[in-house]
């Protein structure tokens, strides 16, 4: 049997390390997954072309922006095969990876590109529950960067201590320092968050893993 974790990290290069440890411990590439928001432009800049899934092929393969994954991800590996797309409600992004092409290929191939897929539907099809997926959803939008790994039930423990010794942040934790702000659910029609935005939203936690809060006051 096998299981789908993920996690959300605030930090691209903790995903990155946590990616190539899960790599290490066997998990292919096939089961492993990373979205990460691109709103600043730091993993290159995306040119929609028209359409909102320009990197996605008429398979639903995020296929484009390899030399982009080679940059970002050293030697081979998931992260040689990052593309540039935008899904809705998230903007503009860098993904790698089943979830990503899930929620971005679902209709493609004859309508060339049309925005049918949703980042909450392929979690929940990968078997996370509504909240999850919208905390995960909504982490991406702010700015945070999403992994996600299909195990074996006897890699599952290993997995989950790769995650949380890589600074990762779970639903829980995230959603309730989203609820303390006034947030109630990720929303795919609101406006994608600008690089502005997703700058000050990056900074606006400290520490890692469960005990990742919301910063606060002037002592920051």
């Amino acid at each position: 049997m096998t299981q789908t974790i993920t996690r959300l990290f605030d930090n691209y290069s903790d995903a990155q390390a946590a990616v190539q440890k899960l790599e290490a411990l066997g998990v292919p590439h096939s089961d492993l997954s990373i979205v990460a928001n691109n709103a600043d432009g730091a993993h290159g800049e995306h040119h929609g072309h028209g359409h909102d899934h320009d990197g996605v092929n008429d398979h639903g393969d995020v296929s484009r922006g390899t030399s982009t994954g080679a940059v970002l991800g050293g030697a081979g590996g998931l992260l040689a095969g990052l593309g540039l797309l935008a899904i809705p409600g998230l903007g503009p992004i860098v993904a790698a990876g089943w979830l990503a092409a899930t929620a971005a290929g679902a209709g493609l191939g004859a309508l060339g590109g049309a925005a049918t897929g949703t980042i909450v539907g392929a979690l929940k099809e990968a078997g996370h529950t509504d909240e999850e997926a919208h905390v995960y959803s909504e982490g991406v939008r702010r700015g945070g960067t999403l992994l996600s790994a299909r195990v074996p039930d006897e890699l599952a423990a290993q997995a989950e201590a790769v995650l949380h010794s890589h600074n990762s942040v779970d639903a829980v934790t995230r959603g309730a320092a989203y609820r303390s702000q006034g947030w109630t659910s990720f929303d795919e029609n609101a406006p994608a968050y600008d690089r502005e935005q997703v700058v000050a939203e990056r900074t606006r936690y400290v520490g890692a893993g469960s005990e990742t809060v919301p910063r606060t006051g002037s002592s920051f």
